[in-house]
């Protein structure tokens, strides 16, 4: 049971209660009034259809009532009676969201979406609590009705709500056509009023970031001719910051208020923007290399340290380009030449991103490694240096300075110019690399003395080719003595001395006696070996020779020539019948051609017998040379004649000959053709080896890799009429030039 005290207790509660209640008139005539004014506020603050007419009270008595409610401390109580009519209401919003939203799902127009939000905001205006109750239930009513819709609204909104954030960036099209509605603050104000911006904030900031992202892909995509960044940054002010106005700095007062206000968005789609560039050049590295010096200005811009490093991209630039190199260039299809060529074009745009060779140290690691395990990497290198390369563009800039080979020194603590080691330099980075092209090649390998052999075969090569005038050949020599040094090239020194000394030699014996020999006589132990041959010039070729070595004896008693019949060139002057032929060929041609002057048919077997060892297929395309020019004819299996008397072209088996590369199709009817098909036979285990473990080939791949075969020399014609022949054979089939093996 109660006790005494808290009877008291109550009592004296429920007296003061009544008293406020009352207002301290006689009998309940003050509890009446509050009555009254209790159920004017509830009917005033009730949520009403608004579709309905609109009922009108007289304000006076609403405040007064209000006042009243508050005076006797019920506003808390008031407040939770509106809210709880909120709760009881809101389904009226609800049922128009959902129309919107259907409506918009049916058509598409954002437009629907813009007059959601103003009737939603007409929702919220009506049924808003008025001023003079002050900012709490005005905050307590924001929170539930934002409650309430967010309970609403379905999955589905949040997709719309963003492409009606991308409608009010607009396309420059779009502009002209003046969509006004879609850039009005009067929207992004209603989303503030809604609770909208706040909770959806991140779909605003991805719309940013993928106007942004749309906006460089499209403008910057394959332009690598100029650097675009700084107009990337114009756009930005020019659309982009007009834009960001609306949602993030609306209220701002000032221009400095409205830039402090931006500050952290505007870094981030800065940044975003600076990033995607970056994304897009990285994709586009290869192809940028491929292109240089053409792709400058995309260079350029990943040089830039906004770029490149703010992003923080350079470890994906250097596995992009590393996955690039591995898929499009180092593999068996690949030329050597290609690959050296497109690695001198990364030394040099490597250089140009990152001066320090972070960057060029980790891309070139694999195509190094690669090019060493390359047979002929040597051989293209120093043929491309030589000026024997005539399959591509120098490797070394006509504009780079010659200088001696670089080598990489021991770092000098002492330099006041000396500068550490990048952050992102692995423990294996070397600083102070050669900096010139050349010095970078040659350091593929560890010694340069691979380079130098290689070099002296080849200048053993050309300085028999050398022409009376041909000056531009001994500055390339020349040069590369500069390269190399004057003690690695000691050899070479004796090779270009025995030259001129062989041009003196042969002034010489011309003096004494006039002949058409002019041989080129150089030292046995310091050349080179030269390939040697059995063959032996018949006729008027080994009088010649022998006269001319009897005048070098005597000049030069103490030694002995050895002539090397089957190299150098012979100018013949045939005098025929009816025409006077002119060529300048081969010894083997030539020996072949004065045998036909004892007699004028022969065997392919009697003109070998006649010149000593000559395989038969240098012998079949020794004859072939005469065949085309119209002084020879193959008249029978292996037996040719000489045309005294020029006769039409026919389509006889000798023109089957050259027709079979062109030709496929036609059925072999010559020997000289079957001698092809015999020599191609012996690349068949190579091409059925290909064709087994990587699947369909292109003929060009096909051929690219047959030339690491030994000895393999046939034209892509020849292959592919080799392939044709095999086709037929049932070994393989082809379609669209791609070539695999029948199943």
């Amino acid at each position: 049971m109660a006790t005494e005290a808290l009877r008291a207790q109550v009592a004296s509660k429920w007296q003061d209660a009544f008293t406020r209640l009352n207002h301290g008139e006689a009998g309940i005539s003050g509890l009446m009034l509050f009555s009254h004014a209790w159920n004017l506020s509830t009917e005033f603050l009730r949520p009403k259809d608004i579709a309905l007419q609109k009922k009108q009270y007289n304000m006076s008595s609403v405040r007064a009532a209000l006042t009243m409610v508050n005076n006797c401390r019920r506003l808390p109580a008031l407040l939770e009676h509106f809210l709880e009519d909120l709760r009881k209401s809101y389904h009226l919003v609800a049922i128009e969201v959902t129309q919107y939203l259907q409506e918009y799902e049916a058509n598409g127009d954002t437009s629907i979406l813009s007059r959601l939000v103003y009737r939603l905001l007409e929702w919220f205006n009506a049924w808003a609590p008025p001023p003079e109750l002050g900012p709490t239930v005005f905050s307590a009513y924001t929170l539930n009705f934002q409650t309430l819709l967010f309970s609403t609204l379905p999955s589905t909104f949040t997709a719309a709500f963003k492409a009606l954030c991308a409608s009010t960036l607009l396309s420059p099209e779009s502009e002209v056509e003046g969509n006004s509605e879609a850039r009005s603050p009067r929207l992004w104000a209603a989303f503030e009023s809604l609770g909208l911006f706040d909770r959806y904030e991140y779909i605003v900031e991805s719309v940013g970031y993928e106007h942004i992202e749309a906006h460089v892909l499209q403008s910057c995509t394959g332009e690598w001719s100029k650097p675009l960044l700084e107009d990337l940054r114009a756009w930005m002010s020019d659309k982009m910051v007009a834009w960001m106005l609306l949602p993030y700095a609306r209220s701002a007062k000032n221009p400095d208020e409205a830039r402090t206000m931006l500050a952290g968005v505007g870094a981030r789609f800065d940044f975003h923007m600076n990033k995607t560039l970056c994304d897009l050049r990285t994709k586009e590295i290869f192809d940028i290399i491929i292109d240089f010096p053409d792709s400058m200005g995309a260079l350029q811009d990943l040089k830039l340290q906004d770029c490149l490093q703010r992003v923080d991209q350079r470890s994906a630039l250097v596995q992009s380009l590393r996955k690039s190199n591995h898929k499009r260039l180092l593999h068996p299809g690949a030329d050597t030449k290609l690959i050296l060529s497109q690695y001198v074009a990364t030394i040099k745009c490597l250089r140009i991103i990152d001066p320090p060779g972070v960057l060029l140290f980790k891309v070139a690691d694999p195509i190094r490694r690669y090019l060493r395990e390359r047979p002929d990497t040597i051989r293209s290198i120093v043929a491309n240096l030589v000026g024997d390369d005539d399959g591509g563009d120098s490797l070394v800039d006509e504009n780079e300075p010659i200088q001696p080979l670089q080598q990489a020194d021991v770092e000098d603590y002492s330099d006041p110019n000396w500068e550490p080691e990048p952050v992102d330099a692995g423990p294996e980075f070397r600083t102070n690399k050669p900096s010139d092209v050349i010095s970078t090649l040659v350091s593929i390998y560890d010694s340069k003395d691979l380079f130098v052999k290689e070099l002296q075969v080849l200048l053993a090569q050309r300085l028999l080719a050398i022409s009376e005038d041909d000056t531009e050949k001994r500055r390339s020599i020349e040069i590369l003595k500069i390269r190399f040094g004057e003690a690695a090239l000691q050899v070479c020194e004796v090779m270009l001395k025995d030259m001129t000394d062989s041009k003196r030699i042969d002034g010489h014996v011309q003096s004494r006696q006039a002949s058409s020999v002019h041989p080129t006589i150089i030292s046995k132990h310091f050349w080179p070996a030269l390939e040697s041959s059995d063959i032996v010039m018949p006729g008027q070729f080994q009088k010649l020779q022998e006269q001319y070595s009897l005048e070098f004896a005597i000049f030069k008693p103490d030694k002995q020539l050895r002539w090397l019949p089957h190299l150098g060139t012979v100018h013949l002057e045939l005098q025929l019948d009816d025409r006077v032929v002119e060529a300048d060929v081969p010894p083997l041609e030539a020996a072949f051609i004065e045998l036909f002057s004892e007699k004028t048919v022969w065997t392919v077997d009697e003109l070998i017998a006649g010149v000593g060892s000559v395989d038969r297929s240098s012998a079949l395309n020794a004859l072939l040379t005469w065949v085309d020019r119209g002084v020879l004819k193959e008249d029978t299996e292996g037996t040719f004649r000489l045309l005294e008397i020029a006769e039409e072209p026919s389509a006889g088996p000798s023109s089957h000959v050259r027709q079979a590369l062109i030709a496929p199709e036609l059925p072999p009817a010559t020997s000289s053709q079957q001698q092809q098909a015999e020599q191609m036979k012996v690349y068949w285990k190579f091409i059925e080896g290909m064709l087994t473990n990587l699947g369909t080939l292109p003929l060009d791949r096909i051929h690219s890799m047959l030339k690491f075969a030994p000895g393999y020399d046939r034209t892509i014609e020849q292959l592919a009429a080799f392939m044709e022949a095999a086709r037929r054979e049932g070994l393989v089939t082809g379609r669209d030039d791609q070539w695999r093996l029948s199943s």
